[in-house]
């Protein structure tokens, strides 16, 4: 009798519209036993292949180097693998070639239809069958289902006893994902991640959006990124999700904790001046404005001060706060913790222990410096001043359903604690409202809209030195809107952007406000009649809408390893890639929009897993 363990069909991941973000299928792991090979090659028994000969033909199926294989081949072992995941088609191929000491495993194989879209929430699935990284990895127990047996006869040739008692437990499929994201607003942000890469040359650029009522990410990204269909060609440093897994000092972004505090306490108003003469020397440290220099110095309201990002004013509001109080919130906003996103990778920032905190350090510490923090951190900060007062817990997964539809796990909005008052919540969001209309972040400002904002601009350190770098900076703008009844919450980072600028304002707001217009548009969320929305896909005239027809007549009838190419045109991205993956076809993205072009015309009669090329562009106004 011989035990086979039977594997379960691995869980679906879907976006918050049902399409299909990651779907397992069938492969087969090919293996060989190449001692025996030798010997029964060597007595001409069962082939007359040579083991050159089966390496050339099996490479030229699977698609791998023929030495690769060839070498495996010579080894001395009774065992090796030649190939993990192997399209069924292929494997099929290899198992009716015969060839002796050949065996075939019952596996599965993960597609991402989309490829890189989302990939740093997805993570991706490993040769086990076991998640590793985002949720794939953090509702791995969900997704993976049960294992099942089946116990049969089998001659010494491992050839089944066809009537022999056999006995199988079948094996139970893994839990479904329904995430939060929001299909359009993903969509947008992977859009703005690669022109805000082009456009600063940053190292690394992250960007979120929320719900900042409830904790629900609506987008969330970071480049450089990789495709989890082939997370092997990637360097493992692109596997991080950023967004939950990047320590960093968020500079002038922070700004808001600290000021919130000060007015929770009433310590200060917004309107209360503070002397500015540019700089300040607190502890031994010269702390200087950014734009030291560049703009008349005198007496400065915190109001002004947040609008121009003074780090002589924040350093006084930091000091007046007051160490006990300052840490106080600093914990209450959710900094040093985990915030327990359900995405595996994340990070809890690093927090000075207070013992050690001098008055120089209070002093940096309230405009964002010595602290590091993760952007989720931040963006929790964020959207608590946004909401009125409330710190809740960030989540990515909408529900967890059973295979027949059945609910397992809905999830809910989930508070943490109150951290400030909705009047001090008010007067912030008043203060963020003048950072966008007169202050530092007015390429944030969206007409009819009520926009607020912070921007930030860190130094980062230097490794030689160990001390702040002269040209390595973090550039980031924080935002939400509408500022009254808030829908959208957005962070924008762009580590370490080349070139003369690298202020936070002038490189991230800009991304920061077509997100949010695009995000407003999704969630439907009405702008004044009068006010034309800039994120448009044609000019103000309605756009001609290409009518969709996938379903084309083939040129004739495939065979079973063969399949059709559907027609794309006029379809969106999220709607091509799931054409293509029913149709077991690879593809290739470029540009954004509606499918203006694909390589292979419908109804093309193709080899299953051919590439096609697919180019997306605006739409066109009507003539």
């Amino acid at each position: 009798m011989v035990n086979q363990t039977l594997l379960p069909d691995r869980g679906v991941i879907y976006d918050n519209e049902g399409n299909v973000l990651s779907r397992s299928v069938p492969a087969q792991e090919i293996y060989a036993d190449p001692r025996t090979l030798t010997q029964l090659i060597d007595k001409h028994k069962y082939t007359k292949m040579s083991k050159d000969d089966i390496a050339k033909t099996v490479g030229n199926i699977i698609g791998q180097d023929p030495k690769t294989i060839l070498d495996k081949l010579n080894k001395d072992e009774l065992w090796i693998n030649i190939a993990y995941q192997v399209d069924i088609e292929k494997a099929n191929q290899v198992h009716n070639l015969n060839i002796p000491g050949f065996g075939f495993v019952n596996e599965s194989k993960r597609i991402y239809p989309l490829n890189s879209w989302a990939a740093s929430v997805l993570g991706f699935v490993n040769q086990t069958g076991h998640g590793i990284g985002g949720v794939e990895a953090y509702y791995d127990k969900f997704l993976y289902g049960t294992l099942g047996q089946s116990s049969n006869e089998e001659t010494s040739s491992r050839q089944v006893i066809p009537d022999a008692p056999s006995e199988v437990k079948a094996p139970h499929a893994g839990d479904n994902l329904t995430l939060t994201l929001n299909s359009a607003i993903q969509s947008l942000i992977e859009q703005q991640l690669i022109a805000l890469e082009a456009s600063t040359q940053a190292k690394s650029v992250t960007i979120l959006a929320m719900d900042p009522q409830t904790g629900r990410v609506l987008g969330m990204g970071t480049n450089p990124s990789f495709d989890p269909n082939n997370f092997g060609n990637t360097s493992p440093n692109n596997w991080i999700n950023r967004s939950i897994g990047m320590n960093y000092e968020p500079g002038s972004t922070f700004k808001i904790v600290t000021g919130s505090g000060a007015l929770e306490e009433k310590l200060i108003s917004p309107d209360e001046l503070f002397p500015d003469p540019g700089f300040i020397k607190i502890g031994g440290h010269t702390i200087m404005n950014w734009d030291y220099g560049m703009r008349p110095a005198g007496p400065t309201s915190f109001r002004e001060g947040m609008e121009q990002s003074s780090n002589v004013v924040l350093s006084q509001v930091g000091l007046r706060l007051g160490l006990v109080k300052f840490y106080r919130y600093l914990m209450n906003f959710g900094f040093g913790a985990k915030t327990g996103i359900d995405i595996a990778g994340e990070e809890s920032g690093l927090i000075i222990p207070q013992g050690k905190v001098k008055d120089g350090d209070l002093a940096t510490m309230s405009f964002g410096q010595s602290n590091l923090v993760t952007p989720i951190q931040l963006m929790m900060a964020l959207c608590t001043v946004a909401n009125g007062g409330t710190l809740y817990k960030p989540y990515v997964v909408d529900k967890i359903t059973a295979p027949d539809g059945t609910i397992v796990q809905q999830n809910q909005p989930t508070k943490v604690r109150s951290v400030i008052s909705a009047q001090t919540s008010a007067e912030m969001v008043n203060v963020m409202e003048s950072v966008v209309t007169d202050g530092t972040g007015r390429l944030a400002e969206i007409p009819g809209i009520n926009v607020a904002g912070k921007s930030g601009t860190a130094q980062e350190i230097d490794p030689t030195t160990h001390t702040y770098s002269a040209s390595d900076f973090v550039a980031s703008f924080e935002a939400f809107a509408p500022a009254e009844n808030p829908k959208v919450a957005v962070l924008v980072i762009a580590n370490g952007p080349k070139g003369g600028e690298h202020e936070g304002g002038p490189l991230c707001s800009p991304t920061a406000k077509i997100i949010i217009q695009g995000a407003l548009d999704a969630l439907n969320v009405p702008s004044p009649s009068n006010i034309q929305n800039s994120v448009t896909i044609s000019p103000s005239v309605a756009p001609v809408r290409p009518i969709i027809q996938p379903v084309v007549t083939p040129e004739r009838q495939p065979q079973p390893s063969e399949t059709v190419v559907p027609n794309l045109i006029g379809m969106n991205m999220r709607q091509a890639g799931e054409f293509l993956s029913q149709s077991e076809l690879h593809f290739n993205f470029s540009g954004s929009g509606l499918v203006s072009q694909q390589s292979l015309v419908g109804g093309k009669v193709v080899a299953r897993g051919t590439l096609v090329d697919v180019t997306f562009a605006s739409l066109s106004p009507p003539p």
